[in-house]
């Protein structure tokens, strides 16, 4: 049996603000590091610089190094083929009620963005307003 790590109190241990995504336009694919597959997909909750909130259908254990592909939302003005997504290595910190049916939440901390560029692209979104500060 796997055991979670509660999120506890997350806010005094952040580094770096939180933004609120809507889940149903914010989706995430992850794969584990040894393969070149994204094999689950789900959705964000909050994103910041370093590390976002999502669920996915499996439970990924605490600990875990993995590769998540982030497709931000995109502005109703934005053209659609404008780039959106940001990818990043990262390790999974916490799950929550893993053991409970449905999706899992859990979160991850970013190491690495994946790709030049993308932390601009991440840093662009949260700061021009197109979300707001989580709780």
């Amino acid at each position: 049996m796997q055991t979670s790590i509660k999120p506890g109190n997350m806010a005094d241990r952040r580094q770096f603000e939180r933004y609120t995504l809507p889940p149903m336009y914010s989706r995430v694919m992850v794969r584990m590091l040894d393969t070149d597959r994204f094999d689950w997909e789900g959705h964000a909750y909050d994103i910041g610089q370093g590390g976002v909130r999502f669920e996915l259908d499996r439970a990924i254990a605490a600990g875990t190094r993995v590769a998540i592909r982030i497709d931000l939302p995109h502005a109703s003005s934005e053209r659609s083929t404008a780039r959106r997504s940001v990818f990043v290595f990262a390790n999974i910190v916490w799950l929550q009620d893993e053991d409970e049916p449905g999706p899992v939440r859990m979160a991850a901390v970013f190491s690495q963005f994946a790709r030049e560029g993308d932390r601009e692209l991440l840093l662009g979104r949260m700061l021009h307003g197109r979300y707001k500060l989580a709780a």
